[in-house]
């Protein structure tokens, strides 16, 4: 018995083995990308890289797998990685404090990695990644706006070209058809997005989108799925 013994059951050895030979990336240590990576984890990922330049706060606590009220304040790649040794003493993480811009993504070397995730928020970066991505030929899957949004079996798996309704990814189609990116694999909702109230809180962003506990951690579960699967084919 070991800590993989019942997902052991639905997948071959060779599986087994590809899964804890592969490496993904993932950026972004919020509700998605927590979630994304404790489940990728958890399926027998051996190395991850994961990457996010922020602490937790107490408002990320409605979503966030790492946040806890004794984890304000900590660096979230640091307690992702502390949390993802005590699944898998094994596991081999780095942990990265990085905003992925212009002035260092060459930094990152992304000929190790089998796989990418985006789950991050800024459009900037979110286009860096997916060029990159597109250049190297590394799968990468991206997440769309989990935001302002209350019903998680509105999420799917999709190209970039078939999402509606979602802010986030009417820029984004827009911005990847200027770059000749002809295609995107995503997780988006066909949810219209609801209007949150204005916020008190104090953010760089124009408006505070309103979350729940359940959308992006079943974005963040549904992502992983993908991952595995892909790799396992």
């Amino acid at each position: 018995m070991n800590e993989f013994s019942r997902l052991n059951l639905l997948l071959t050895e060779a599986q087994m083995r590809k899964l804890e030979d592969s490496h993904v990336a993932v950026f972004g240590v919020g509700g998605v990308g927590g979630n994304c990576i404790e489940a990728l984890a958890r399926s027998g990922i051996s190395h991850l890289s994961i990457f996010d330049n922020d602490v937790v706060s107490i408002t990320n606590i409605n979503r966030q797998v790492i946040a806890l009220h004794s984890t304000i304040d900590q660096k979230k790649t640091d307690v992702m990685k502390k949390r993802l040794l005590d699944i898998n003493p094994k596991i081999e993480v780095n942990a990265i404090d990085m905003f992925v811009s212009n002035d260092n993504i060459d930094e990152i070397d992304f000929s190790k990695y089998d796989y990418v995730v985006d789950a991050i928020d800024t459009i900037s970066a979110k286009l860096l990644l997916i060029e990159k991505c597109q250049v190297l030929h590394i799968p990468i899957i991206s997440c769309m706006g989990t935001g302002n949004k209350l019903d998680p079996q509105q999420l799917a798996i999709m190209d970039i070209y078939k999402t509606n309704y979602c802010p986030l990814a009417k820029v984004m189609r827009h911005e990847l058809k200027k770059r000749r990116i002809k295609k995107l694999k995503v997780l988006s909702s066909y949810e219209k997005p609801i209007k949150p109230r204005v916020s008190d809180e104090v953010s760089n962003k124009r408006q505070i989108p309103g979350s729940t506990s359940f959308v992006p951690s079943v974005a963040g579960i549904i992502i992983s799925s993908e991952v595995i699967k892909d790799l396992i084919q």
